[in-house]
């Protein structure tokens, strides 16, 4: 059986379609339905069981025999304040389930975050010298691949740590305030035909990531099972927020974009310019290119405009 947590949720969702995209159902999906809109995430998919988050914890010595655990689960609000919450959820249960995967030699690929290396000074790459989390979320995050370093990497079972950079696509409308910028420009586009862009999105770049792509490189890290450590998923290429929001301008009719002013309480907290390093990616034997910008938000759009951005089929 495969473990799938946070398997209601963005990437979780997306994975256990690609787990049954190659024919795989014997899974597990490990979540909280608290947001009752997630069930939409898993409509179109295959899996054998359900259960809650909290249950899993207390009742994952009984399961029977699992081969190997995505754990995507997490709390990844940004704007979260609460850090003993977010240490609880991010950080407490990832470890309680590093352990129980170390004991028992289960595989354990799961997810990191970009947020790590704050505002990218020294670079992108895997290292420490380059970690600086600005939140509470990043903060979690760093911690755990802190604390993998130290205890996991050595041993025989297989540990990934995968930083996600922003990654885009069907499957976040459940997300609010956290889901793409895409999505969100999708929805003001519907509102009013206008998309709000900060003062200076022209400089402002990123490392956008189709979904797709990240579940490509997990399945990929599934199936090399002698790989073991912390690598980028990005497309290693830094795009412009106003190119993005040139190329949706495109895919819509009459649709103007506005500038408005940087917030001032984001100043020194946002991560103006995040660029994947994939030397390591690379060497670990990961060879396929990531979809262009203007095919992701192309393929996204659609799906948007078709169903609101969530899979009425697992095709």
């Amino acid at each position: 059986m495969i473990v799938v947590t946070g398997g209601a949720g963005f990437i979780g969702s997306n994975i256990v379609r690609g787990l049954n995209k190659i024919g795989i159902t014997d899974i597990l999906v490990v979540d909280n339905l608290k947001n009752s809109k997630k069930h939409l995430n898993l409509n179109a998919l295959e899996f054998s069981d359900f259960i809650d988050k909290n249950d899993f914890l207390e009742n994952i010595g009984k399961i029977g025999n699992i081969e190997l655990i995505f754990h995507e689960g997490a709390c990844s609000n940004t704007l979260e304040t609460d850090g003993k919450y977010m240490l609880k959820n991010n950080y407490e249960y990832s470890k309680t389930l590093l352990h129980y995967s170390l004991s028992n030699n289960i595989r354990f690929i799961y997810a990191s975050s970009a947020s790590v290396y704050g505002l990218g000074q020294n670079g992108f790459e895997e290292n420490r010298k380059n970690e600086f989390p600005l939140n509470i979320y990043a903060y979690s995050k760093f911690l755990f691949d802190q604390y993998v370093r130290r205890n996991a990497l050595d041993k025989n079972t297989q540990i990934v740590g995968l930083r996600y950079f922003n990654v885009y696509g069907p499957n976040e409308h459940h997300k609010g305030k956290m889901a793409s910028v895409i999505y969100h420009f999708h929805n003001q586009i519907q509102d009013d035909g206008t998309m709000k862009l900060f003062e200076g999105s022209d400089k402002f770049k990123r490392d956008f990531v189709y979904v797709d792509d990240v579940v490509d490189v997990n399945l990929f890290f599934m199936e090399n099972r002698s790989v073991k450590g912390i690598f980028n998923v990005g497309t290693g290429k830094a795009e412009s927020f106003l190119k993005l929001a040139q190329i949706m301008q495109s895919l819509y009719q009459n649709v103007r974009i506005e500038f408005i002013k940087f917030p001032e309480e984001l100043k020194n907290k946002y991560q103006a310019f995040t660029q994947a390093n994939l030397e390591n990616l690379r060497k670990a034997g990961y060879k396929k290119e990531f979809i262009a910008l203007e095919i992701g938000v192309r393929k996204y759009v659609e799906t948007l405009k078709s169903s609101n951005g969530y899979y009425l089929t697992n095709g």
